[in-house]
């Protein structure tokens, strides 16, 4: 619970300086800042130097993780996240066995050719995390070590592409494959985004896995309400890769952009 209070701290304090900086967004034909992630993948996107993001993801079993992220230098980001399930409702709280930690750095910048290459490594898995000994792992595992590229396109304002390797570390279940993902993003008229994602789960297919080998497409919806503030809705696990999903995972998502 302490760690939980220092970070709704620290969060509550970067808010309050952002708002006398200069807000950004990621979203619609007036964005100003790149999309870093997808819905659960990586993108090339970076933070801009000296700016930062405070995310907020609400999921099922009152599952709330928040992280935040700041751009370091101009081909280098940093950032940490921390969270866990029923922390909204009336039940004992259950929070993550550990922070999760993400870094990414570009390598090669966008061009009219070429699209932008960044690695990276990110812990930070989604949804719950389930603690037995034969599992060990978040329901959608973490990217880890990765390599991704972006392109960005304008066609009736911005249309961009995505995809990505990885290398999970949660590795417990047997399951130690590479993976694969691709994505997509359009903006739709100068404040709102759509995208979405498709991950193979290749590494989440085995005889112990949570997966059935369908991988996961993911929808994703993003709004940018001003002053640095981008509301989101996902739709995910469309193809029902795991029990118990009847028409998809539906998430909320609040982040917030700014400059120190």
């Amino acid at each position: 619970m302490k760690k939980l209070k220092t970070i709704i701290l620290a969060l509550f304090v970067l808010a309050m300086a952002g708002e006398m900086a200069a807000a950004q967004s990621y979203a619609g034909d007036g964005a100003t800042v790149e999309p870093t992630m997808l819905i659960d993948k990586p993108t090339a996107g970076l933070l801009k130097r000296g700016s930062y993001s405070v995310s907020s993801d609400f999921f099922q079993n009152g599952g709330v993780l928040v992280g935040i992220s700041v751009g370091i230098f101009e081909q280098f980001a940093f950032g940490i996240s921390y969270g866990g399930t029923d922390i909204i409702g009336a039940n004992k709280i259950d929070m993550n066995p550990f922070p999760g930690v993400n870094a990414k750095l570009r390598l090669v910048s966008e061009s009219s050719l070429m699209p932008a290459i960044a690695i990276g490594f990110d812990s930070q898995g989604k949804e719950s995390y389930f603690k037995a000994d034969t599992l060990k792992r978040y329901a959608i595992k973490s990217p880890g070590a990765y390599i991704a590229a972006s392109k960005n396109y304008e066609f009736l304002g911005n249309f961009s592409i995505h995809g990505g390797i990885n290398k999970s570390m949660e590795t417990t279940d047997g399951d130690k494959d590479l993976n694969m993902y691709v994505g997509a993003e359009k903006s739709v008229g100068r404040d709102i985004s759509i995208m979405m994602e498709y991950d193979f789960a290749v590494n989440d297919n085995n005889t112990h896995a949570m997966g059935r080998g369908n991988g996961y497409l993911n929808f994703g919806f993003r709004w940018a309400w001003g002053k640095g503030l981008v509301v989101g809705f996902n739709l995910k696990n469309v193809t029902k890769n795991q029990e118990h999903v009847n028409v998809g995972n539906r998430t909320l998502q609040i982040d917030y952009i700014g400059n120190f």
